[in-house]
């Protein structure tokens, strides 16, 4: 009979080997291209070490250094704004008993759906010169910091609104009662009970607004004009110049404040305490008609807005020749006679989309499973889970030029990759890495630990044991991590705009191309397949989903 320590042993030793495996892709796909755009920022043209000197001209170029004060400037007013709306709209839909609830929110998650760029689109429609509702700007120039600012928020208000409304459900109905009871005013109650309640909701949606606006490309790309920030600064110093050395000065530039914004997210989060107690009380609004009509009111808006945003880029899809021939048409779509990558570019998206989706899933789930199911090795797990942090401060424009000083040089084994889908899969993978990793740890600290303990004294292999219990158990969370590794797969555009080869061309970045040349409707009829694609596999998956966790999960109804 073998002993149940040396079987646990044996266990302990495979899964070390899975996370050093999981940990070396992320050296290689993250760590060591960081590297080796620190080292570029510091060469000239010829590879030479220069110390300094690409700073000194960058910091001594004020067209330039106009770009960090913009940068900054537009990042503050986005999230002011959109926070701001997010949580009238999030204290609406969980403080008020107003009708739709559900609709309104399915409205206001949209704009994960689509594409940064595509706001911007739908904005020269609206407010360009020959804009439908120009006349609404009062003479101000769409293109610029008010084009940007608009797009931004549409782009970050979902992830606000997701933040905030997790942060306003965990309430105690008690602490309102004992409000009540002391004669609190509803104003006193928001200002002593809700808020300090969500507060560390609100900051933590306060940097993912701040480090999405400052680190987004595609809004400023369209609708930026001559307003430069320094993720265009990236696209016009690579592309525009191929002047990869003071590109690689302008990415670390651009990687501070967002690498800032999230250890200081993080820092924030490690100070909040437990709100909500075993004995605590759900809340239930209570109808109050004024309040209510209120929130509905708010919800509409917001509603309009976004609806406002995509129906505009369906109109532009299917509209033959705007402003002067607005007969219906579907020439739009035909994408292989636009300069862009035509219809090959979206069916490379859905295969980049669905290997990110099963390979990324997979990767990371057992990385977190490592990190949270793992015993000893506290240093080893301790690096992996600040490896697996790290994807969420790097914007996704650093990390594309990191990819391209580290894969296509020509002393790295690894150069066969460049250019190919598997370089688009790697990529995408690591940026969207933390998130999912999160998910999977958040998923995985639910399950007692208990069950890893009954499977070493049955001398069960922890890979039956991963199979038959933890699986299961996670499986809402994993088909949470594959969704939203697909829908950011095909809406991504900053970290594989430098990747993409001849004949890995994809539909975001399609959409960038074809706006470039001109091709506006063609670029917002692109989008909104973008649109379609993620709307119906979020749907298809939610059907699925259904049938499999009735299954899987049949164990939490039962009494």
């Amino acid at each position: 009979m073998i002993p149940v320590k040396a079987k646990s042993s044996r266990d302990d030793r495979q899964m070390l080997v899975f996370m050093l495996m999981i940990a070396a892709y992320l050296v290689i796909a993250l760590a060591m291209p960081l590297y080796a755009i620190l080292s570029k920022s510091f060469q000239n043209k010829d590879g030479v070490f220069v110390g300094l000197t690409n700073y000194v001209e960058y910091f001594s170029t004020p067209a330039l250094t106009y770009s960090i004060q913009n940068s900054l400037t537009v990042s503050v007013i986005t999230t002011f704004f959109s926070v701001s709306i997010a949580f009238t709209l999030a204290y609406g839909l969980t403080r008020s008993c107003m009708r739709f609830k559900s609709a309104f929110k399915v409205i206001a998650l949209v704009p994960i759906l689509v594409p940064s760029l595509l706001p911007g689109i739908a904005l020269i429609y609206l407010f360009g010169k020959q804009g439908m509702i120009k006349w609404l700007l009062f003479g101000h120039d769409i293109y610029g910091p008010i084009g940007i600012v608009i797009s931004e928020i549409f782009f970050t208000l979902p992830h606000a609104l997701i933040i905030i409304m997790t942060a306003l459900s965990i309430a105690d109905a008690r602490l309102y009662e004992a409000a009540e009871s002391l004669n609190a005013g509803k104003l006193k109650t928001f200002f002593t009970v809700t808020l300090p309640g969500a507060r560390y909701g609100l900051i933590s949606a306060a940097f993912v607004v701040f480090t999405l606006t400052i680190t987004d490309f595609g809004a400023p790309k369209v609708i930026g004009g001559g307003y430069n920030v320094l993720a265009t600064d990236i696209y016009k110093q690579v592309i525009g110049q191929q002047n990869f050395e003071m590109g690689a000065v302008v990415s670390l530039i651009l990687l501070l404040p967002a690498a800032l914004a999230f250890f200081v997210d993080r820092l924030m989060q490690r100070k909040q305490v437990a709100l909500l107690s075993a004995r605590a009380v759900a809340y239930e609004p209570k109808p109050s008609k004024l309040f209510d009509w209120l929130m509905f009111g708010w919800a509409s808006i917001v509603s309009i807005f976004i609806l406002t945003i995509l129906l505009t880029c369906q109109y532009a899809a299917v509209i033959k020749f705007f402003p002067y021939n607005l007969s219906f048409s579907t020439k739009n779509y035909q994408f292989d006679l636009m300069d862009g990558g035509g219809w090959d570019s979206f069916f490379n998206s859905l295969q980049l989309a669905g290997w990110t989706a099963v390979i990324g899933t997979a990767i990371v789930f057992l990385g977190a499973y490592m990190v949270e199911k793992g015993r000893g090795f506290t240093a080893g797990r301790s690096v992996f889970q600040f490896l697996a942090m790290l994807p969420m401060a790097v914007p996704g424009m650093v990390l594309g030029l990191a990819f391209i000083f580290f894969f296509n040089s020509p002393n790295n084994p690894l150069n066969f990759l460049y250019h190919t889908m598997a370089i688009l899969v790697i990529s995408t993978i690591v940026h969207f890495y933390t998130v999912a990793h999160l998910t999977a740890i958040t998923a995985l600290k639910q399950m007692d630990p208990e069950f890893e303990s009954v499977g070493a004294s049955l001398k069960s292999p922890f890979y039956k044991t991963f199979s038959k219990v933890t699986l299961p158990v996670c499986l809402p969370a994993i088909l949470d991590i594959s969704i939203y590794l697909f829908v950011n797969a095909m809406t991504t555009v900053s970290a594989v705009v430098f990747l993409y080869g001849p004949h890995t061309s994809l539909a975001s970045v399609a959409v960038l191309n074809m706006d470039d040349a001109g091709d506006i409707a063609p670029a917002a009829a692109m989008g909104m397949m973008i649109f379609y694609t993620n709307a119906t596999v979020r749907i298809i998956h939610g059907i699925l989903s259904r049938g499999v966790l009735k299954k899987t999960q049949a164990w939490r109804t039962r009494s």
